[in-house]
């Protein structure tokens, strides 16, 4: 464990931030602790600190919903291990956020001994995750085919599509991410292409796809 670890703690619930904070206090004396309330502030922290050791993300708060959240965040920093701390913890949630790169899942309802388990599991380059997560079934053909072409995008077409899922234009994207109107119209192609489809407004509905019942 880092000496003097930096965290981020992504939640919309001051009450579960302070939860979070004394899960972190608990494994990491002198921790650096950040904190977003919605998911713009989150993505900003996580692009302003390349050194941050874990994010504790909420899978619904504003500006995000669902599994969406989680792929821009590993986007921006594709090295920093993210634990998805939510209410949504049905086994087809669990496995999704898993399949797309958090290291580890934690239920809301879980004990303040049984966050800080997970958080020392995936500090020390583990997965924290229920045992049994392996042989939960995905009940969805279209998703089953979906993670893989996502995981195939770079970092930054993620990001492109997690964007046009906001329902931002090319420019828009561009200015956020600096880069160029073509620059971002050819990550668009990409996007296409490697999920399969047409235009932006099924890449958009693709992505959809990913939210379970729960988060409808």
């Amino acid at each position: 464990m880092p000496s003097s670890a930096t965290f981020i703690v992504a939640d919309d619930h001051p009450l579960l931030r302070g939860a979070m904070r004394a899960a972190l206090g608990g494994v990491s004396e002198g921790a650096q602790i950040l904190e977003a309330g919605d998911f713009e502030t989150a993505s900003r922290l996580v692009g302003e600190n390349p050194e941050t050791d874990l994010i504790l993300l909420d899978l619904n708060m504003p500006g995000s919903s669902g599994l969406s959240g989680l792929i821009t965040l590993r986007a921006i920093q594709p090295s920093v291990p993210v634990i998805v701390i939510s209410a949504l913890d049905d086994g087809v949630t669990i496995r999704r956020a898993m399949e797309l790169g958090a290291s580890g899942f934690v239920s809301k309802s879980a004990s303040l001994e049984e966050i800080r388990a997970a958080i020392a599991t995936v500090m020390a380059g583990g997965v924290a995750a229920p045992a049994d997560i392996a042989h939960i079934a995905e009940p969805d053909s279209e998703v089953a085919e979906l993670i893989p072409r996502i995981l195939s995008l770079t970092p930054q077409q993620k990001r492109v599509l997690a964007m046009l899922a906001e329902g931002l234009l090319n420019k828009q994207i561009a200015y956020e991410l600096s880069v160029s109107e073509s620059t971002i119209k050819a990550h668009v192609s990409a996007i296409l292409q490697k999920l399969d489809v047409d235009s932006r407004t099924q890449a958009v509905i693709k992505l959809s796809k990913l939210k379970s019942e729960q988060m409808r």
